[in-house]
């Protein structure tokens, strides 16, 4: 089962014209054509997956093209026929517990909680890491709500308290992850709260920094300590707020969900 295709059930002309721009939707019919030529499988691909890769090409059709066409060979290697990567494909990164798929925030987007110093680079493979992006953008989008013109967004609260430059700074796993985020889920990230961030963290996010696309880093929100109960509220109500922040939410481990 393709988890993520599953929570966007909305295939190609089904009421794709109830919501946005007339014209925008003239060029996501006219993406498709060029696309299907090339490729027969972006036939099963919706309407709205064909505009999140327009949008995130400012609407040139012969760059979202290139991209989307990129994507249907990755999926075709990365997840053949279709299928989900299974929780013993990622066995390993669900052992550390340092991703929570719980909660909405009040735009109704899915919530993501992460926690940096969770994860080890010395403990890591970094292939069985890229299945877990995917394993964790999967499950997200089938948590969106079904309908056409939906939300089609997840927000995230990443929490680096106790992150450590040598204990848990990994560069390749960052650029992996911001890789198949950007290339294969665009327009699929909606916010990102950085909190409890570390001086030294800097370090890092200044080398990760020239490969986050313009249109990604400004999604990226650092939160000082003395603003974190007021922004994550307004952001949260209490049923969707981690215990860990005052909230009601109990994190259970993905594993078990």
């Amino acid at each position: 089962m393709d988890y993520c295709k599953e929570g966007d059930d909305r295939r190609a002309g089904a009421g794709a014209g109830d919501d946005g721009d007339v014209t925008e939707w003239k060029k996501v019919a006219e993406l498709r054509a060029v696309v299907e030529a090339q490729d027969p499988a972006c036939k099963e691909e919706d309407d709205y997956q064909l505009r999140r890769f327009l949008r995130a090409r400012d609407h040139s059709i012969g760059k979202a093209a290139a991209m989307l066409l990129r994507y249907l060979q990755w999926k075709r290697e990365f997840k053949p026929g279709g299928r989900a990567i299974t929780d013993g494909e990622v066995r390993g990164e669900l052992a550390r517990e340092k991703l929570y798929m719980q909660g909405y925030d009040r735009q109704g987007r899915p919530l993501v909680y992460g926690f940096g110093a969770r994860h080890s680079p010395a403990r890591r493979d970094l292939d069985e890491f890229k299945r877990f992006v995917v394993y964790v953008l999967d499950r997200t989008c089938a948590r969106l709500p079904a309908g056409n013109g939906g939300q089609e967004k997840f927000a995230a609260v990443a929490d680096l308290r106790g992150w450590g430059y040598y204990a848990n700074c990994d560069i390749r796993a960052y650029v992996a992850a911001l890789e198949i985020m950007q290339n294969y889920y665009p327009e699929r990230l909606g916010r990102v709260f950085l909190i409890h961030v570390p001086y030294v963290f800097m370090a890092a996010w200044k080398i990760v920094y020239p490969f986050i696309d313009d249109n990604t880093k400004k999604k990226f929100v650092f939160v000082a300590d003395k603003d974190l109960h007021a922004t994550l509220r307004d952001a949260i109500d209490d049923s969707n707020l981690a215990e860990e922040y005052g909230g009601k939410l109990k994190l259970l481990p993905p594993a078990i969900l």
